[in-house]
Parts: C-alpha cells; sequence; structure tokens
C-alpha cells in the first residue's frame, strides 16, 4: 500500500486476459470519481513489467484490479512477486474462482479485497471507495498511528452497504451480462428487443435490466426516433 501524496486521480492498473472483461473494468474504473485507468495488462509477466516501467518513470500505480486467472502467471503468483519487487501499493482481486484455500493465499499475499464474478457496478465502485477510505484513514494519522486508528482504516475495508442489493427479481449473473453488452459496444443504442436477441432474453426481461441500469445511471434511456406505433426507447452504455 503507498501512503504517499497521489495525484489528482488513483491509477489504476487493470489486469485480465479477456479484452472485453478488461476494458469492462477499465469503464468501471473511470466512472468512479477520483480513479482512473492508467494501463490494462493481459497478463501476468505484461502486468509486472508495467508496474516496473511506472515506478523507474516516478509515476507508480496507486491500485491493481488482478484476475486471479491469467494464461502465464496466477494472480497469487503476480502478487507474491509483486510483494518481492518491494511495491506495496494495494491490490484487489478478481475471479470467479469460490475456493476458501484461493482466498486464504490472496489474504497472505496482502491483497486487500476480493470481489467474485459476476458483480454489479455498485458492488465494484464500493470496493474503490472503500480503498479511497481506507488510504485516507492511514494517512491522517501521520507518520504514527494507534489501535484506534489502525481499526478504522481496516473497517473501511469491509463492505457493509445494503444499497448493492438488486430488486426483487433480478438476478446478478444477468445483470453483469448486460452491463457487459452495453459496455462492449459504448456507441451503440439497444432496444430490449435487439439486447434481448443478442443475450438469449425475452424482450420482457431484458426491458427490465434496461430499466435498472437507467435507473442506476449505468444506462442513458431515450426514445428510438422514427418507429412507428408505440413508442419504443433504446438504452446505451453511460460512460460519464
Amino acid at each position: 500500500m503507498s501512503l504517499t501524496e497521489p495525484s489528482s486521480d488513483f491509477r489504476v492498473l487493470v489486469v485480465d486476459d479477456e479484452p472485453e472483461t478488461a476494458r469492462a473494468h477499465a469503464m468501471y474504473v473511470d466512472r468512479v470519481p477520483g480513479f482512473r485507468t492508467g494501463a490494462i495488462a493481459a497478463n501476468g509477466y505484461g502486468a509486472l513489467q508495467m508496474l516496473s516501467d511506472a515506478h523507474e518513470a516516478g509515476a507508480p500505480f496507486d491500485l491493481v484490479l488482478l484476475d486471479m486467472t491469467l494464461p502465464d502467471l496466477h494472480g497469487i503468483d503476480v502478487a507474491r512477486r509483486m510483494r518481492g519487487r518491494g511495491y506495496t501499493l494495494d491490490i484487489i482481486a478478481i475471479t470467479a474462482v469460490r475456493d476458501l484455500a484461493v482466498v486464504r493465499s490472496a489474504v497472505a499475499t496482502g491483497i486487500t479485497q476480493y470481489l467474485i464474478k459476476p458483480f454489479s457496478f455498485a458492488v465494484f465502485a464500493e470496493k474503490l471507495e472503500n480503498h479511497r477510505a481506507f488510504i485516507a484513514t492511514m494517512r491522517s494519522g501521520g507518520p504514527s498511528t494507534s489501535q484506534a486508528a489502525l481499526d478504522t482504516a481496516f473497517s473501511a475495508l469491509r463492505t457493509t452497504s445494503a444499497s448493492v442489493s438488486l430488486p426483487k427479481g433480478l438476478i446478478s449473473q444477468t445483470l453483469e451480462q448486460v452491463q457487459n453488452h452495453l459496455a462492449s459496444s459504448p456507441t451503440r443504442a439497444f432496444s430490449a428487443t435487439e439486447l434481448g436477441e443478442e443475450l438469449g432474453l425475452s424482450r420482457v426481461t431484458a426491458r427490465r435490466y434496461l430499466e435498472h441500469l437507467a435507473l442506476v445511471k449505468t444506462a442513458v434511456k431515450q426514445p428510438r426516433h422514427g418507429t412507428r406505433g408505440r413508442p419504443e426507447f433504446e438504452y446505451q452504455h453511460n460512460s460519464h
């Protein structure tokens, strides 16, 4: 964990070997105020090289979003090599694996938070906000600290918000699928019918998820002009 004063934003290194997923996570990062994607690495060795280059340039990253399943190194191996090189920046592990042994190994390497796929933007954003609060609390005590200050700092890393729960009838896996589909084509607007056909969902189901994303400002809803009959709406990824 780096406690030096950051620039205006936390620079984040996104590490994931699936290009579409990496882009979606980078978009998530850029949507959280005070955070920005500094680079994307497609594998473990590439991530280590980017960390080294950034360190030597005097512009180190502040946070790593690290996928655990990479083509060359396991995410835990990447974390261990980072620590071995003296990189103390925080790591948020991202994985679909729910194996307790993997989680324990991740914690042992200094990984501070864990995101299990699939997750919503609300969950993702809260992890970044937790990181911000943790760093701010650790800095506020100056060069020395107390037990109370440490307890307060580490409590910031625990997710306690109830706001991440979904409305009744919505499934997080399907919501994540819809979100990623929108994010993968950020300049395209989808009707509920179009999205449903591409994802294998009914029009009604697709519309429910799209309406929820519009409500939480993840998607932009607008009338589709030029259609006959009843008004039709289209939904586009909100990149702002």
